[in-house]
C-alpha cells in the first residue's frame, strides 16, 4: 500500500514471518478472553465462541491475532493466574490451528512469557513497559513488541486528562520506549509503536493523533493504530458502541493514508476492504 505521504523502507519481523510494511498495511484481529470488554462483552469468552471467531478472522484476512484477557479500563480486578489461565491454553491452541502470527494484549511480563512458549510471537502492552521484567522477556524471546502510549495505568480511570501538545507528548514518549526496547536487546525490525487513542485521551486527543499519524510514523517502528470502535468515535459522531463501524472504517483509512501499518480492528473483513480497496487507487495512480 503506497502512502500519499513520502517515507523511508518499513520492516517488520512476527515470529519467521517477515514483511515489507513500506506500502502495506497489516490487519490485526481482536480476540477477547474477557467477561467485561467494552465492545460485545463476554461475546468470547466460551472457548467455543473464541475459536469460532478466531477462524471467522482469519478467513476473513486477518494477517495477526491479538488475544487478550483483561480490559484496558476499570473493572472487576483479573489476577495474574486469572489472567495466565484464560490466555495460555488459549494462545497454544491458537498456534496449533492456524498459521498467523499471535500476538498476546497484556502489561504482565509473566503472561507475555507464558504465551511466547507457547507460540505467541508479539507482546502488546498498553502500559508502555511499566512492568520492568516486560522488554527482557520480550528480548529473550526474540519477540515483537508494541510501545503504547497511556497517560496513567491500565484499569484507571483518567476521565479528564490535560496536555499542552498531546502529539507533542506522546511522540516523546514512544521515542523513549522505542530506546528502551532497542537498549533491552528487542531487535529494531520487532518494534511497533502505537499512540494509544482512548488511552488516557479525551475524543479532541484521540483525533488529533489520528490526523497527525504521519509525524508519528515518520519514527521509524511500524504504527500501530486501535480505532476501532473506540469512544472518540462515538463522541464525534454521538453513536453507542454497537453503532461505529462506518467511522471505524473512516479512522482506519485515515491511518493507512497517514502512515499507520497495523490496524488493530474488530471488523477484519470489512477493514480488509478498505485497504485493498485504497491498495487499487494508489496502484492506479502509479499507473
Amino acid at each position: 500500500m503506497e502512502t500519499f505521504l513520502p517515507g523511508e523502507s518499513i520492516g517488520l519481523r512476527l515470529g519467521e514471518h517477515d514483511y515489507d510494511l513500506t506500502h502495506y498495511a497489516l490487519v490485526m484481529g481482536i480476540l477477547n478472553r474477557t467477561k467485561d470488554s467494552f465492545f460485545a462483552p463476554a461475546a468470547t469468552f466460551a472457548l467455543d465462541a473464541l475459536y469460532e471467531r478466531a477462524e471467522q478472522l482469519v478467513t476473513d484476512g486477518a494477517d495477526l491475532l491479538d488475544v487478550g484477557g483483561v480490559k484496558a479500563g476499570p473493572g472487576d480486578e483479573v489476577s495474574e493466574q486469572e489472567e495466565l489461565d484464560r490466555v495460555v491454553p488459549v494462545m497454544e491452541e491458537l498456534h496449533r490451528r492456524f498459521d498467523v502470527p499471535l500476538s498476546i494484549d497484556t502489561w504482565r511480563a509473566s503472561v507475555a512469557g507464558a504465551c511466547f512458549a507457547v507460540g505467541a510471537c508479539v507482546g502488546n502492552d498498553i502500559s508502555g513497559f511499566a512492568d520492568p521484567e516486560y522488554l527482557p522477556v520480550a528480548a529473550a524471546a526474540h519477540a515483537t513488541v508494541v510501545a503504547t502510549h497511556i497517560r496513567l495505568r491500565p484499569r484507571v480511570a483518567d476521565p479528564t486528562p490535560q496536555y499542552d501538545d498531546v502529539t507533542s507528548t506522546v511522540t516523546s514518549f514512544l521515542t523513549d520506549r522505542r530506546d528502551q526496547a532497542l537498549a533491552a536487546g528487542v531487535a529494531s525490525d520487532r518494534i511497533i509503536v502505537d499512540a494509544g487513542l482512548d488511552l488516557g485521551k479525551t475524543a479532541a486527543h484521540s483525533l488529533q493523533l489520528l490526523r497527525d499519524s504521519a509525524t508519528l510514523a515518520s519514527l521509524g517502528p511500524p504504527l500501530l493504530l486501535s480505532a476501532s470502535n473506540k469512544t472518540f468515535l462515538g463522541v464525534m459522531f454521538d453513536l453507542p458502541v454497537t453503532e461505529r463501524r462506518e467511522p471505524s472504517f473512516s479512522a482506519a483509512a485515515l491511518g493507512i493514508i497517514g502512515g499507520c501499518r497495523i490496524l488493530r480492528v474488530h471488523d477484519v473483513r470489512g477493514t480488509v476492504r478498505v485497504r485493498d480497496a485504497l491498495e487499487a487507487v494508489m496502484e492506479a495512480r502509479r499507473d
